[in-house]
């Protein structure tokens, strides 16, 4: 039994991050309509703008970390600006618009490396401490953070997205971008506030995983298929789904190591993926379009 508690809280800690990238990739995605997939490099660069910032610049850590989140924001709203809107502006179709996103983030993997090496790189603003037992689990400190921050952030992003006239507009148009830009909704403007907030919410899962783990160039490449993982098993439309199917990966791939080895994490993952593709495409919740529930 403490074994599962064990890998079960290990599936909450790596849930926690899958869902602030499927948080932020489902928010693009509901306004916009196309995938995102370089919103992992987004992510991989706010590890590495922590790491500049706080670790080659030397300015104090909270300062590193909130000049992270806003140059996130706006390198998301830059991609948004530069590529996107041009191509969408040239009726590219979906599909040249998922390839933009995979040629970013390609692209961006290599200007990573460029910068910082291939080699791992690591922040090194905490201390490692013993964990703490929990019910038989051993649970760090910064776990113990990494999780609450995750879980306070999903709660603002629902009442921000419930509660204020942004969010109602971010609604609006994720239903129906037709009918909010007739309301009076510039779809474009919302379009790039989903952009600024979903790279924010990367630049601190980015912040987490530089805390937590090593940082290397290709880290981009697995977070955005987690993330896009939780997302579709959520359900890809709705961002609470996307967080609730993040947590159910996360625990799925570490339980699922009872009984296979642990290098086949991804694997358990990719399985997941395909049998939600294949037998519920739209997610736990079941959602066909918008962000209604967000």
């Amino acid at each position: 039994m403490a074994i599962i508690g064990q890998l079960f809280v290990n599936g909450l800690i790596a849930g926690s991050i899958y869902a602030l990238v499927a948080s932020g990739f489902s928010l693009i995605y509901a306004t916009n309509r196309f995938m995102h997939f370089a919103h992992g490099a987004t992510v991989a660069i706010g590890g590495y703008l922590l790491f500049a910032l706080f670790n080659l610049l030397g300015l104090p850590f909270f300062l590193a970390a909130l000049g992270t989140i806003v140059l996130t924001a706006l390198f998301g709203l830059g991609m948004n600006r530069l590529i996107y809107i041009p191509l969408q502006r040239r009726k590219g179709s979906n599909i040249v618009l998922l390839i933009a996103s995979l040629a970013l983030l390609t692209l961006f993997n290599n200007v990573i490396m460029i910068a910082f090496g291939p080699g791992v790189k690591s922040i090194g603003w905490l201390e490692t401490k013993t964990g703490m037992s929990i019910g038989g689990a051993i649970i760090t400190p910064l776990q113990i953070w990494i999780v609450a921050i995750s879980v306070v952030l999903m709660i603002l992003l629902h009442l921000f997205m419930k509660k204020t006239k942004l969010g109602r507009d971010m609604r609006a148009v994720a239903d129906n971008k037709e009918l909010a830009s007739i309301a009076g909704i510039n779809p474009i403007k919302i379009s790039d506030y989903s952009f600024m907030i979903g790279s924010a919410i990367a630049g601190i899962a980015g912040i987490l995983i530089g805390l937590e783990q090593n940082l290397f160039p290709t880290m981009s490449t697995m977070l955005i298929i987690k993330g896009f993982t939780g997302a579709v098993v959520g359900g890809i439309t709705s961002v609470p789904g996307a967080v609730v199917g993040s947590y159910v990966v996360g625990v799925v791939e570490n339980i699922g190591i009872l009984w296979l080895p642990s290098g086949y994490k991804d694997a358990i993952s990719f399985g997941l993926l395909f049998a939600f593709l294949l037998w519920k495409p739209t997610g736990i919740f079941g959602l066909n379009k918008g962000v209604k529930d967000a």
